[in-house]
């Protein structure tokens, strides 16, 4: 009697297991050819730091206009941190943006925002 039990137990767990990671495997509900394409957007930028000064080249490659800005945070406490106007980097054009710190300079990264 222990056996069939035990037997029972054993495939109904089993059972369950096999039935949970069935449902855990992710099931496409739209067929790959269906799907509209993802539009490529973002400047690539290159952000150089020499002393206090930081100086970015973005190119923007892709047909949709991308506004950047330039955000630098300074290392030291008392060093105003700084964001440049968003600028408007056209299709297949290389925009530059500046910015400077009094000391070092801690972080610095850009922002993208499709343009109009």
């Amino acid at each position: 009697m222990r056996l069939s039990r035990r037997l029972a137990s054993t495939t109904v767990a089993v059972a369950l297991v096999l039935l949970v990671s069935y449902e855990a495997i992710p099931h496409a509900r739209v067929h790959a050819a269906e799907k509209e394409p993802e539009e490529l957007f973002g400047a690539a930028c290159r952000i150089r730091v020499t002393g206090s000064h930081v100086t970015a080249y973005c190119h923007n490659p892709y047909p949709v206009t991308d506004r950047v800005s330039l955000h630098v945070e300074c290392a030291r406490w008392w060093d105003l941190d700084s964001d440049s106007s968003p600028v408007n980097a056209a299709p297949a054009q290389t925009v530059r943006l500046t910015g400077r710190c009094w000391k070092e300079v801690g972080s610095v990264w850009i922002s993208h925002r499709r343009g109009s």
